[in-house]
């Protein structure tokens, strides 16, 4: 029996670039702050030291890890830092050699000694990471693994879940695509109605709704702060923001002074057929481009593959629907979170272990699911459109330039936008009964093949265009 996993466990607020390599080591640092206070060691340590191994120690230089572990360590929330304040703490942590630990205590801490970025992989997972902390007498360690969008795991809970020691409460338990349309046939209900009765085992109505919509908001304004910031990404590979030229080019002259205003003033805009492509893009390359630059954004179901869901969410409410409001937002949302758990519960969602088919693919399969509901499809065109989606980006590898969430991540995030819509599309001119390939295999495809994959094309920058484009030329 699986754990339960809920919307807001597939889509989660946090601090870019990526939800593995950096909201993942933020959330062990926590845990293993709260782990210390739970011992009364937290006020006896003079020393923390945090080792990095496999990919994330290979790209953790790219993707902020030594940083986020920082903050973590610091206390900080990733949920609700001010972003502005990021560059500050941690320069002030590298010219101090000191943490302030939990924001309670001062210790010393060099960041070029104390974190110790290993090559070799533990053999959990290809993202582990030991915490050690020092006290006058004895030291704790203890060992987490970051398995993708977010999620933080130790290897003895994990072994508990697969014994079934931990168990799940849900109403409707759904571990594959076949429970899910079952249920949904024999209850007669949509599939957000199913995920909406599930979260309601584990919290209220009005706690739902404002969590939601809380989501959609970061997503707006995550897109909102993209279209309106130029310049260069950090990291040296001298990538130029594109989505502020591009939305100037599309939006014109316009009034707005809030990310709502933007929304309604692009609502109110005539797009012509040609320039829908070009929106769809403006909003994906927005999201990633925040993300890129340590901004905040959700992940869906990863920081890497964040901007497809809100992109194509934005496309249903500027083309296809402009009296869409809350309701549908909650019903996109609902259906992209189921369907990004079945991909976790069956495969994976963690870009070191399946490569980028297990986040661009996933996030697209996601959507398009979402986007088809929303439109009018039945709970077997939903999952149709999951799975066409999914088994066009069978195979996708990882393979970021300089170990940085830039090239190629930002415009795969267009690209997946893209076939999220087109899959949406096909679903729906498609009886469910005419199918030839089940959701639930290609899910299973997914997973052999990630299997299969060599390692170096898994978010190692090892292998593909990370060692075929120099990073000198760029």
């Amino acid at each position: 029996m699986e754990e339960c996993i809920s919307v807001f466990d597939m889509l989660k607020i946090g601090v870019g670039p990526s939800s593995s390599h950096t909201l993942g080591p933020w959330r062990a640092a926590e845990r293993f702050l709260a782990e210390l206070r739970a011992k009364g060691l937290l006020s006896k340590t003079e020393r923390i030291k945090v080792d990095l191994y496999g990919s994330l120690s290979l790209t953790g230089k790219g993707h902020a890890t030594d940083l986020a572990v920082m903050l973590g360590l610091s206390g900080q929330d990733p949920e609700t830092i001010p972003i502005k304040n990021i560059q500050g703490i941690v320069r002030k942590i590298e010219e101090s050699q000191e943490i302030v630990l939990g924001n309670e205590f001062t210790i010393s801490f060099s960041f070029l000694q104390d974190i110790v970025f290993n090559r070799n992989f533990l053999p959990f997972h290809a993202n582990g990471m030991t915490f050690t902390a020092y006290t006058a007498t004895k030291h704790f360690s203890s060992t987490f693994y970051s398995i993708g969008g977010g999620f933080v795991v130790k290897e003895e809970r994990a072994n508990a879940l697969k014994k079934n020691e931990i168990k799940c409460a849900f109403p409707y338990m759904i571990q594959n695509a076949a429970q899910l349309l079952e249920f949904a046939t024999s209850e007669n209900k949509m599939i957000s109605e199913i995920v909406y009765e599930n979260e309601r085992s584990m919290r209220h109505d009005d706690v739902i709704h404002r969590e939601l919509m809380r989501i959609w908001e970061t997503m707006l304004e995550c897109m909102y702060i993209g279209c309106h910031s130029e310049g260069i990404l950090p990291g040296g590979l001298n990538v130029r923001r594109r989505a502020f030229d591009m939305h100037q080019n599309l939006i014109g002259l316009a009034n707005y002074t809030n990310p709502q205003q933007w929304l309604e003033s692009i609502r109110g805009t005539e797009v012509k057929f040609r320039q829908i492509l070009k929106w769809v893009s403006c909003f994906a390359l927005a999201v990633n481009e925040v993300n890129a630059a340590l901004g905040r954004v959700v992940t869906a179901p990863t920081n890497g593959s964040a901007g497809v869901i809100p992109a194509v969410m934005m496309y249903y409410l500027v083309i296809e629907n402009h009296q869409a409001g809350e309701k549908e937002i909650k019903q996109f949302l609902m259906v992209a979170g189921e369907i990004g758990s079945i991909f976790k519960k069956g495969s994976t969602i963690s870009a070191a272990m399946g490569g980028c088919q297990a986040e661009i693919g996933v996030s697209s399969a996601m959507a398009a699911a979402a986007l088809c509901e929303v439109m009018g499809g039945s709970p077997a065109q939903v999952l149709m459109a999951a799975e066409i989606a999914m088994e066009h980006h069978l195979g996708m590898t990882c393979d970021p330039i300089a170990g940085l969430v830039q090239i190629p991540c930002i415009e795969r995030n267009t690209m997946g936008a893209i076939k999220a819509i087109n899959a949406a599309e096909l679903a729906m001119e498609t009886d469910p009964r005419n199918a030839k390939v089940p959701l639930d295999k290609v899910v299973d495809t997914m997973w052999q093949t990630a299997r299969d994959m060599n390692t170096k094309y898994k978010e190692t920058s090892e292998g593909g265009l990370a060692v075929a484009v120099n990073m000198a030329d760029c």
